[in-house]
């Protein structure tokens, strides 16, 4: 009887949450998909049903083309960045050298920035002036040294322009995912590094075929984090350039599609695709969370 009464004031407890979440979480993304099925355009709901043709639209758009392109090349650039630099600074912090808990702080510090104050600060100093007279940032830093030949307009680069502003973020996650391999790596037995030693493997052979290895649940967490974050870029880009075509991306897209044009039905098919490329990283992260500790 206790028993009974103790799971139903649980349930009573999380109840309100319950009720939240599924109002405002699944029930928007409910009428989110139910706009996206229909002719909505202008400040006037229209739910007519259009079935499909807001996404077949869409898919045929050259600019959700492009949006697509800037996606990949930002998300590729972020995600490899931040895991390289993120695991480089966690193995010299996991030396347990003098002021470790300075620079851990250190590092860890661009993360508490919002994207918006990291965008504007690198609008500075990835400042696209080329002459003389208005450089600034990095190129001014180039110029001091005698450095002319890296001087050029970084994001606004047709080439790279995508990767240019991965770097922004690049600065601000980097120092998360140093935080996240660094737990991974004080997780390692010492007496497993001790043994790999004694063994006559070198540090390097340590940390290629014992401790990565080890690290790869640490890694697969990093990149879905990375990813979706990367995926539903929008304040940022927003920060650093403003809206270019040459750096749009779809959350961009969606923006401008249903506050500025009004086409509120395309603008929610932007937005449950988004949704959906965000669901194909979750969802199978979480699946093999769940059958991990399951098996343990």
């Amino acid at each position: 009887m206790f028993a009974r009464k103790e799971k139903l004031y649980g349930f009573l407890l999380v109840l309100p949450s319950i009720i939240a979440v599924g109002i405002f979480v699944y029930g928007f993304i409910a009428w989110s998909v139910r706009v996206s099925l229909s002719d909505w355009v202008g400040l006037t709901a229209d739910y007519t049903f259009a079935g499909l043709r807001n996404y077949i639209e869409l898919f045929s758009d050259p600019r959700f083309h492009v949006d697509i392109r800037n996606t990949v090349i930002f998300t590729v650039v972020f995600v490899l960045g931040a895991l390289i630099i993120g695991l480089f600074l966690a193995i010299l912090l996991d030396q347990r050298l003098p002021g470790e808990g300075f620079f851990r702080g250190l590092f860890l510090f661009p993360m508490a920035i919002s994207f918006i104050v990291t965008g504007v600060v690198w609008r500075w100093l990835m400042n696209p002036a080329t002459s003389a007279d208005r450089l600034s940032g990095y190129n001014l830093l180039f110029d001091s040294l005698g450095l002319d030949f890296l001087i050029n307009q970084w994001h606004l680069t047709p080439t790279y322009g995508m990767a240019a502003i991965a770097m922004t973020a690049i600065w601000q996650m980097s120092g998360y995912t140093m935080a996240l391999y660094l737990g991974g790596l004080r997780a390692v037995p010492e007496e497993l590094r001790e043994a790999a030693r004694v063994d006559g493997a070198s540090e390097f052979q340590m940390y290629r075929r014992i401790i990565l290895p080890l690290l790869w649940p640490v890694t697969l967490s990093a990149v879905i984090i990375l990813g979706h974050i990367s995926l539903k870029v929008f304040d940022l880009i927003i920060a650093v350039a403003g809206k270019q075509l040459p750096l749009d991306v779809p959350s961009i897209y969606m923006w401008q599609t249903t506050f500025d044009g009004l086409f509120y039905g395309r603008g929610a098919s932007i937005g449950i695709l988004l949704l959906i490329s965000v669901a194909f990283l979750i969802i199978p992260y979480l699946y093999y969370s769940l059958r991990s500790e399951g098996e343990e």
